[in-house]
């Protein structure tokens, strides 16, 4: 387990509950165990998994998340909590009643963030790139909803300067896109985790948007943190870990959570980080202004 994040990966495990633990067993036998209390999220990628229905009750009380994942360990589902804050009715409807202005006024601060992490990471792999200022530039001229998608055009610029000009972003890609479809697995999860203990629908987005979409608010949240990743991938590619996701290198990935970064109150692990973005969402929201908190990006010892 790193950061909360159990993963069942091989084949015929069977998960239960025991006294206060995850029990993980084959054919029987156990295999090992984790204390409830630790779980942020489960992920199942091994095939033949079963669960027990009384596991499915305790993490759903605790607040924990399943996620099941497809090909190139891409989620295809995420199971939360039902009833996860005592003001959810409230929050949800503040949700609902939002207005267009201000969930535009909360994405371009989400967006402004994440090329400006995005220029920090560049920096710290790229440090004589020209996308380097490029992102910057760009980051200053988001306006309100992101009308001119400088998301996009960051993208452009930041993604050959990171991973190579050759490179391409592919969910079904089987080169270092599968360590960033995995890494994004463990941020969509805990930011699941946090949005639903801050007693927001996470269908609810507040730039995303799709019927078929019942995580709009968790990727709309995720975006920030997406470069921390990002750094990860770059690095196990640099080592010739192109596409072999072995388990060594699972952990690297969800070791994430566990990143220091910097926020109003000093340093906090990343998993800490997601919970105070969720928490100031349902605050900004109840507010009707831009409450949000995002900590910082370092160079130095929080990358290192």
């Amino acid at each position: 387990m790193i950061g909360g994040i159990v993963e069942i990966a091989d084949a015929g495990r069977h998960v239960s509950v025991h006294r206060g633990f995850v029990r993980v067993a084959e054919g029987g036998d156990e295999i090992g165990r984790v204390p409830l209390d630790d779980v942020t999220a489960l992920i199942l990628s091994g095939p033949q998994t079963t669960l027990s229905k009384q596991l499915l009750v305790e993490l759903a009380e605790r607040k924990a998340v399943i996620v099941t994942c497809g090909r190139n360990w891409h989620p295809v589902s995420l199971t939360l909590p039902f009833d996860a804050h005592f003001e959810s009715a409230g929050i949800l409807h503040d949700q609902i009643s939002a207005r267009a202005p201000l969930k535009k006024r909360l994405w371009q601060h989400l967006v402004r963030v994440k090329i400006q992490n995005q220029s920090t990471i560049l920096a710290r792999h790229a440090p004589d790139h020209a996308a380097i200022a490029e992102l910057s530039v760009l980051a200053r001229r988001v306006r309100s909803g992101d009308p001119e998608n400088m998301e996009a055009q960051a993208a452009r610029r930041y993604w050959p300067a990171l991973m190579g000009e050759e490179f391409r972003r592919d969910r079904f890609a089987t080169d270092t896109n599968v360590h960033l479809n995995y890494g994004y697995t463990v941020l969509r999860a805990a930011m699941a985790r946090a949005v639903c203990a801050a007693g927001l629908h996470p269908a609810l987005g507040l730039h995303h948007h799709s019927r078929v979409n019942a995580f709009a608010l968790v990727d709309d949240l995720i975006e920030p943190f997406r470069p921390l990743v990002d750094t990860i991938a770059c690095e196990l590619r640099d080592l010739g870990a192109a596409g072999d996701l072995n388990p060594e290198r699972k952990r690297r990935l969800a070791a994430v959570l566990r990143q220091d970064l910097i926020g109003e109150r000093g340093a906090s692990p990343l998993v800490n980080c997601l919970a105070c973005l969720a928490q100031s969402v349902a605050t900004s929201l109840a507010k009707k202004s831009d409450a949000l908190v995002l900590p910082e990006f370092k160079l130095a010892d929080q990358l290192a």
